[in-house]
């Protein structure tokens, strides 16, 4: 909540700026640390206060990120536009994307939890869970997917890396599930689809701009989707498969979106590849930019949310 004096700029403490920006507590300390982008007002107990200004700020600093610049280029571009300058410098310590993503990889090759544990940590304590899961996670799933198929114990390094990952999303979507949420979404698999990182990894992108979720998990009938979504008073349904809708699940999201008084988002690779259908069938399909879709949520369930 903002605290306000007559005359004086409404000042919100950095949880309910985490909640209005997406960028968690750790993080915006870090930016204010490390490089300086940040500089809050401060109690007398020493306890941070953001302005308005503040959140704009940060907003735009979350914009530059999803474009590509690192954090460390950021200062420089702030003010300039959300573009990212054609021939921007690298950082001192090269591309910290693909540094990250060589840390983990051999981390999976050695099943090294804790060397796994410490790269993410340190990418998440930077930057913005959805900037982690566009710039790190989602191409390293597309890595290791690839490696599987023709290397020995590809399969075995997937599947140590899947687990891990559900492991901490679980983790952290469990305590994000304490906060009361304004507004909550159930979340589930389009039938036939057995992945559900892709799902697990939104929820908690969205979580972080103060969204609840309702995750009923892999591989969910639809009919069961809509009896979850009545009982649990959910104010939207967000689905996610990458396997190609057979006609009846295709028939089965028209009658969905048909019989629920909430908007239906289908998210994956099945959004992309079949978004005439799904628009048929009166759901809103999601583009690949998780950054963008964040930004879009709020119009797409509603001028209410």
């Amino acid at each position: 909540m903002a605290t306000d004096e007559p005359d004086q700029p409404a000042l919100y403490p950095i949880r309910t700026v985490s909640n209005l920006t997406g960028v968690n507590a750790v993080t915006l300390r870090a930016w204010e640390r490390r490089y300086g982008l940040i500089r809050p007002h401060r109690t007398a107990k020493g306890h941070r206060l953001y302005t308005q200004g503040d959140v704009d700020l940060i907003h735009e600093v979350v914009d530059l990120l999803g474009t590509g610049v690192s954090i460390g280029q950021v200062k420089g571009q702030i003010g300039r536009g959300r573009a990212a300058p054609v021939n921007a410098p690298a950082e001192p310590d090269g591309d910290s994307w693909h540094g990250y993503q060589r840390r983990m990889v051999l981390a999976v090759e050695r099943f090294d939890e804790p060397g796994l544990e410490a790269a993410y940590s340190e990418a998440l304590a930077l930057y913005p869970v959805d900037v982690v899961t566009e710039r790190l996670v989602n191409p390293l799933l597309r890595t290791l997917g690839e490696r599987w198929q023709g290397r020995r114990g590809g399969i075995a390094e997937e599947h140590f890396f899947a687990t891990y990952l559900r492991n901490k999303l679980g983790a952290r979507l469990h305590h994000l599930a304490t906060q009361r949420a304004r507004t909550r979404l159930l979340a589930a698999c389009l039938p036939g689809e057995h992945h559900e990182l892709g799902l697990l990894l939104f929820c908690l992108a969205a979580a972080n701009h103060g969204f609840g979720f309702v995750i009923l998990g892999a591989d969910t009938p639809l009919d069961e989707v809509a009896h979850a979504q009545r009982q649990a008073r959910c104010h939207g349904v967000v689905l996610s498969g990458s396997v190609d809708p057979t006609p009846a699940v295709l028939g089965g999201l028209r009658t969905l979106v048909g019989n629920l008084g909430v908007p239906v988002l289908v998210g994956g690779q099945v959004a992309q590849r079949h978004e005439s259908a799904i628009r048929d069938a009166g759901a809103h399909p999601l583009g690949a930019d998780l950054h963008a879709v964040l930004r879009r949520l709020p119009q797409l369930l509603g001028p209410a949310h």
